[in-house]
């Protein structure tokens, strides 16, 4: 019988390669496309020479050709750090919008299921707390963090249009803040950015005064909930996280203890419209999906520690 193939965009990044893991886990082909402006060949290099691997390096905003059978799509192509999408504004929105249409083109060509990485981003600076699918967000579309925020917006809403219009089958997932190993130590989000900072003996940053919440979710865990949402019959879009919220002045505290470093907090300037709140209401991924996370912040944190030190 002939196995099942699975397109990974973005499938040498940070998420996109322990998506790559899963799926030759569960016996899937899987072909990864990357153009590699933020992922990473040493992502997926365990990978190379696997009967049911393949890389291609390509920019999905061009048309994508996959050659033979294709039965789901997973798009996680798209800058998706603060730091990132800040430096690559257009290609940001265009990966949003240009890659999404060509992605589901191949979806509607392939007959296949296409399942779009989407952020808690859409919810922006929340005036909900916590943030549920229902809720329509709180976004500035002009402001630095408007180019990631609306091109994942536009994401979901062309994703929706292709499932309406066109009959494809399509799968939503709104993730969280997610850690764990292969993340990127300069990729500007607090975990690597603390981490990093801890294990230099550097002070730690922390930005505005460390009130602002967030809450973290173990990258195994976000995988498991991603598996099982693209395995369900779900179209509507389904938060996938962490729900255990803590303020950032505590979580550089955590990672200080954790690395038995001697570093001290110093306080910035928050940045222009980062969210005051970050907590996901789960109760669909647990009653639809029958998911839950299961990894524990310390645990997680040791683990992603133990990554970082052969890397500062």
């Amino acid at each position: 019988m002939q196995k099942l193939t699975a397109v990974v965009t973005g499938g040498a990044g940070f998420l996109g390669s322990h998506l790559c893991d899963r799926l030759l886990k569960e016996n899937f082909r899987v072909v990864c496309l990357d153009n590699l402006i933020t992922g990473n060949l040493d992502n997926v290099a365990h990978l190379f020479g696997k009967d049911d691997f393949s890389f291609i390096k390509h920019d999905v905003t061009n048309f994508i050709h996959i050659p033979g059978n294709v039965d789901y799509i997973l798009h996680f192509a798209s800058p998706a750090s603060p730091i990132d999408y800040l430096q690559l504004p257009i290609q940001t929105l265009k990966v949003g919008s240009l890659g999404t249409h060509k992605a589901l083109g191949l979806a509607k060509e392939k007959k296949a299921r296409f399942l779009i990485a989407s952020t808690s981003e859409v919810y922006g600076d929340p005036a909900l707390h916590p943030q549920k699918e229902d809720y329509w967000g709180n976004v500035n579309p002009i402001g630095p963090r408007g180019v990631y925020d609306e091109a994942k917006r536009f994401a979901e809403a062309l994703t929706m249009a292709y499932n309406r219009y066109h009959g494809v089958e399509t799968r939503i997932v709104r993730i969280f803040n997610t850690y764990g190993p292969r993340m990127r130590l300069n990729d500007g989000r607090a975990l690597p950015a603390f981490v990093g900072q801890a294990l230099r003996g550097e002070d730690l940053t922390v930005f505005g005064d460390g009130s602002q919440t967030r809450s973290f979710c173990y990258v195994s865990d976000l995988i498991e909930g991603i598996f099982k949402l693209l395995m369900s019959s779900e179209t509507g879009p389904v938060n996938i996280g962490n729900p255990d919220e803590i303020t950032i002045k505590e979580f550089a505290e955590e990672v200080i203890k954790l690395t038995g470093s001697k570093s001290k907090i110093i306080y910035k300037d928050l940045p222009v419209d980062d969210p005051k709140v970050r907590q996901p209401d789960i109760t669909r991924a647990v009653e639809i999906l029958g998911w839950q996370p299961k990894v524990n912040r310390t645990e997680g944190l040791k683990l992603t520690i133990d990554f970082f030190k052969d890397r500062v």
